[in-house]
């Protein structure tokens, strides 16, 4: 592992939680380039690496660490940011990732929600498939209704917490 351990933290310590934390990634759904690519980025203490300093430490190569970091930002986990002077990309992990990773899921949720209506009016409410529509369909709504007066009161208990973002 490179510097990117820095502050004087064990290299084979960091490297061992970056693949522990990625396992977990991967067993929770996501795919093992973006998992591990994601914890190395959350692991470095300043959060952002290039792409040769992700391929170095995580012993992958550049398309790799591409096709890791395009699915990462399309899932708002990771940004794109031009290092200064520089034609190269650095890749940044936000301390707010997982807020903007939950609140980009209610596009995802809102799209089921109109399919599961399609499909509840399709089949017919009173048929056992329409029911069953329509019994996920009210899952969807609680869901989303939960996730928002959540992440209000995570704002509220990260701002107590860690002071402004």
């Amino acid at each position: 592992m490179t510097e990117s351990a820095g502050g004087g933290r064990d290299a084979k310590a960091v490297s061992r939680f970056v693949e522990s934390f990625a396992a977990q990634l991967v067993e929770a759904g996501m795919a093992r380039m973006p998992a591990r690519v994601f914890a190395a980025l959350l692991a470095s203490d300043e959060g952002v690496m290039t792409a040769a300093e992700l391929g170095e430490q995580l012993r992958i190569s550049p398309a790799a660490v591409s096709g890791a970091v395009r699915y990462l930002a399309q899932q708002h986990m990771v940004s794109r940011e031009r290092e200064p002077g520089s034609r190269r990309e650095r890749y940044r992990v936000h301390g707010d990732q997982w807020y903007e990773a939950l609140t980009n899921r209610e596009a995802v949720i809102k799209r089921w929600e109109g399919a599961l209506r399609e499909g509840v009016s399709s089949l017919g409410a009173d048929t056992p498939a329409g029911r069953r529509m329509a019994e996920t369909l009210a899952f969807f709504e609680f869901v989303e209704v939960e996730i928002v007066e959540m992440m209000e009161r995570w704002r509220a208990h990260r701002e107590k917490t860690f002071g402004r973002g």
